[in-house]
């Protein structure tokens, strides 16, 4: 097993609390300001987990440019006051930063027991292998 230090902890909060407030964002028809709090506590909270040098390395990989502009873009849309418009943006980059992890999420994702039985009917089971 691996340890955990208390900076990954902390990270691992702000990381929730983020994705909370952008939830609420959302929930609450796009209020910008939750929605700019989420998108700021969840890059802090990246970068608590994994590091500012792995995080930068992450995000700036030539490869995924394109997807680090719009996510940040995204951020900048929703910070100046177009959260709808800046949400779109920015889900866009969030799928094309982390689609390469999309297998590997749904692979854990069916291991859970009720979860799992669901990610293994046939008609998703199509969909997952597509």
């Amino acid at each position: 097993m691996f340890q955990i230090t208390d900076y990954q902890k902390i990270g691992i909060g702000l990381t929730g609390f983020g994705l909370f407030f952008l939830f609420l964002g959302v929930v609450f028809l796009f209020d910008k300001g939750l929605l700019a709090l989420g998108n700021i506590l969840f890059l802090s909270g990246l970068a608590f987990v994994i590091g500012l040098e792995r995080t930068f390395r992450f995000f700036f990989q030539r490869h995924k440019l394109r997807g680090s502009a719009a996510f940040f873009g995204g951020i900048f849309v929703v910070l100046i006051g177009w959260p709808l418009v800046g949400m779109i943006i920015e889900m866009y980059g969030f799928i094309v930063l982390f689609s390469g992890f999309l297998p590997i999420v749904v692979n854990f994702l069916r291991r859970i027991p009720v979860l799992g039985t669901i990610l293994n009917l046939p008609i998703l089971n199509k969909i997952n292998s597509a």
